[in-house]
């Protein structure tokens, strides 16, 4: 793959030759980059005529992300607001003697920190995503048996990680599926919707006639619920936010 990086018009944009067969222009928040990805053959000319038509789009994307809410920076302590599955949790920190952290939720609405004295921002942020992961991947696991079920498709492997720039992917070659992290802070069908798409991915790797009519047909709301999805509040992160 390469990439180089140009000015197209007023837009200061990156560019990525890739082994694909359609040129796609992208606008990623949280601040409205531009990236293209190109077939190899397609000129550089060719490109900025690409992104030169698609200005009025971009400009509306860059907009739209400007305004979309953002939560703040966490320091995990008490009265803190925390999303789990679309629900807001406040925060109650307890510090205790035992050299062990625990999460749970608690009635009111409330999520109950306990950790051990004493214990750094580091270490709060790094259980609180460890405990989040676990979440996602219980959610996660009867969905993905079901929606496999479902599509007829059998995924060799599927995981969690932190992703900046999608919700989810797949690698139809390897047949691998990656859910993002932050999908535990979202609502659990938006969680379906995530799963639901990546795996018809195992059926057609494009977003083409074909792939649209199986979520139509499996999902047909689907376009609402990722429209709710793409609009909820983006994680604090220098660079993150994600679309599907």
């Amino acid at each position: 793959m390469n990439t180089e990086h140009h000015t197209i018009g007023s837009l200061n944009v990156e560019v990525r030759w890739k082994s694909i067969k359609n040129l796609h222009v992208g606008v990623y928040p949280p601040d409205g980059r531009v990236r293209v990805a190109a077939p190899i053959a397609v000129s550089l000319d060719a490109i900025k005529l690409a992104v030169l038509t698609r200005m009025t789009w971009v400009r509306r994307q860059q907009a739209r992300f400007a305004a979309q809410e953002r939560q703040s920076v966490r320091q995990y302590q008490s009265g803190e607001t925390h999303f789990l599955w679309g629900r807001p949790l406040r925060l109650e920190v307890i510090e205790w003697e035992k050299a062990i952290y625990r999460l749970s939720e608690q009635r009111g609405d409330r999520l109950s920190f306990q950790i051990p004295c004493g214990s750094s921002l580091d270490q709060r942020e790094a259980w609180m995503t460890n405990w989040r992961r676990r979440q996602l991947r219980k959610m996660a696991a009867p969905k993905v048996t079901r929606w496999s079920e479902i599509l007829g498709v059998t995924p060799k492997k599927w995981g969690v990680r932190e992703m900046r720039t999608k919700w989810g992917s797949c690698n139809s070659r390897k047949s691998i599926i990656w859910l993002n992290s932050e999908l535990s802070k979202k609502p659990t069908t938006s969680l379906d919707y995530v799963i639901l798409h990546e795996l018809t991915h195992l059926i057609s790797n494009r977003h083409d006639a074909l792939f649209l009519s199986l979520l139509d047909q499996h999902m047909p709301k689907w376009r609402s619920i990722r429209a709710e999805l793409n609009a909820l509040p983006l994680a604090a992160w220098e660079d993150t936010s994600t679309q599907i």
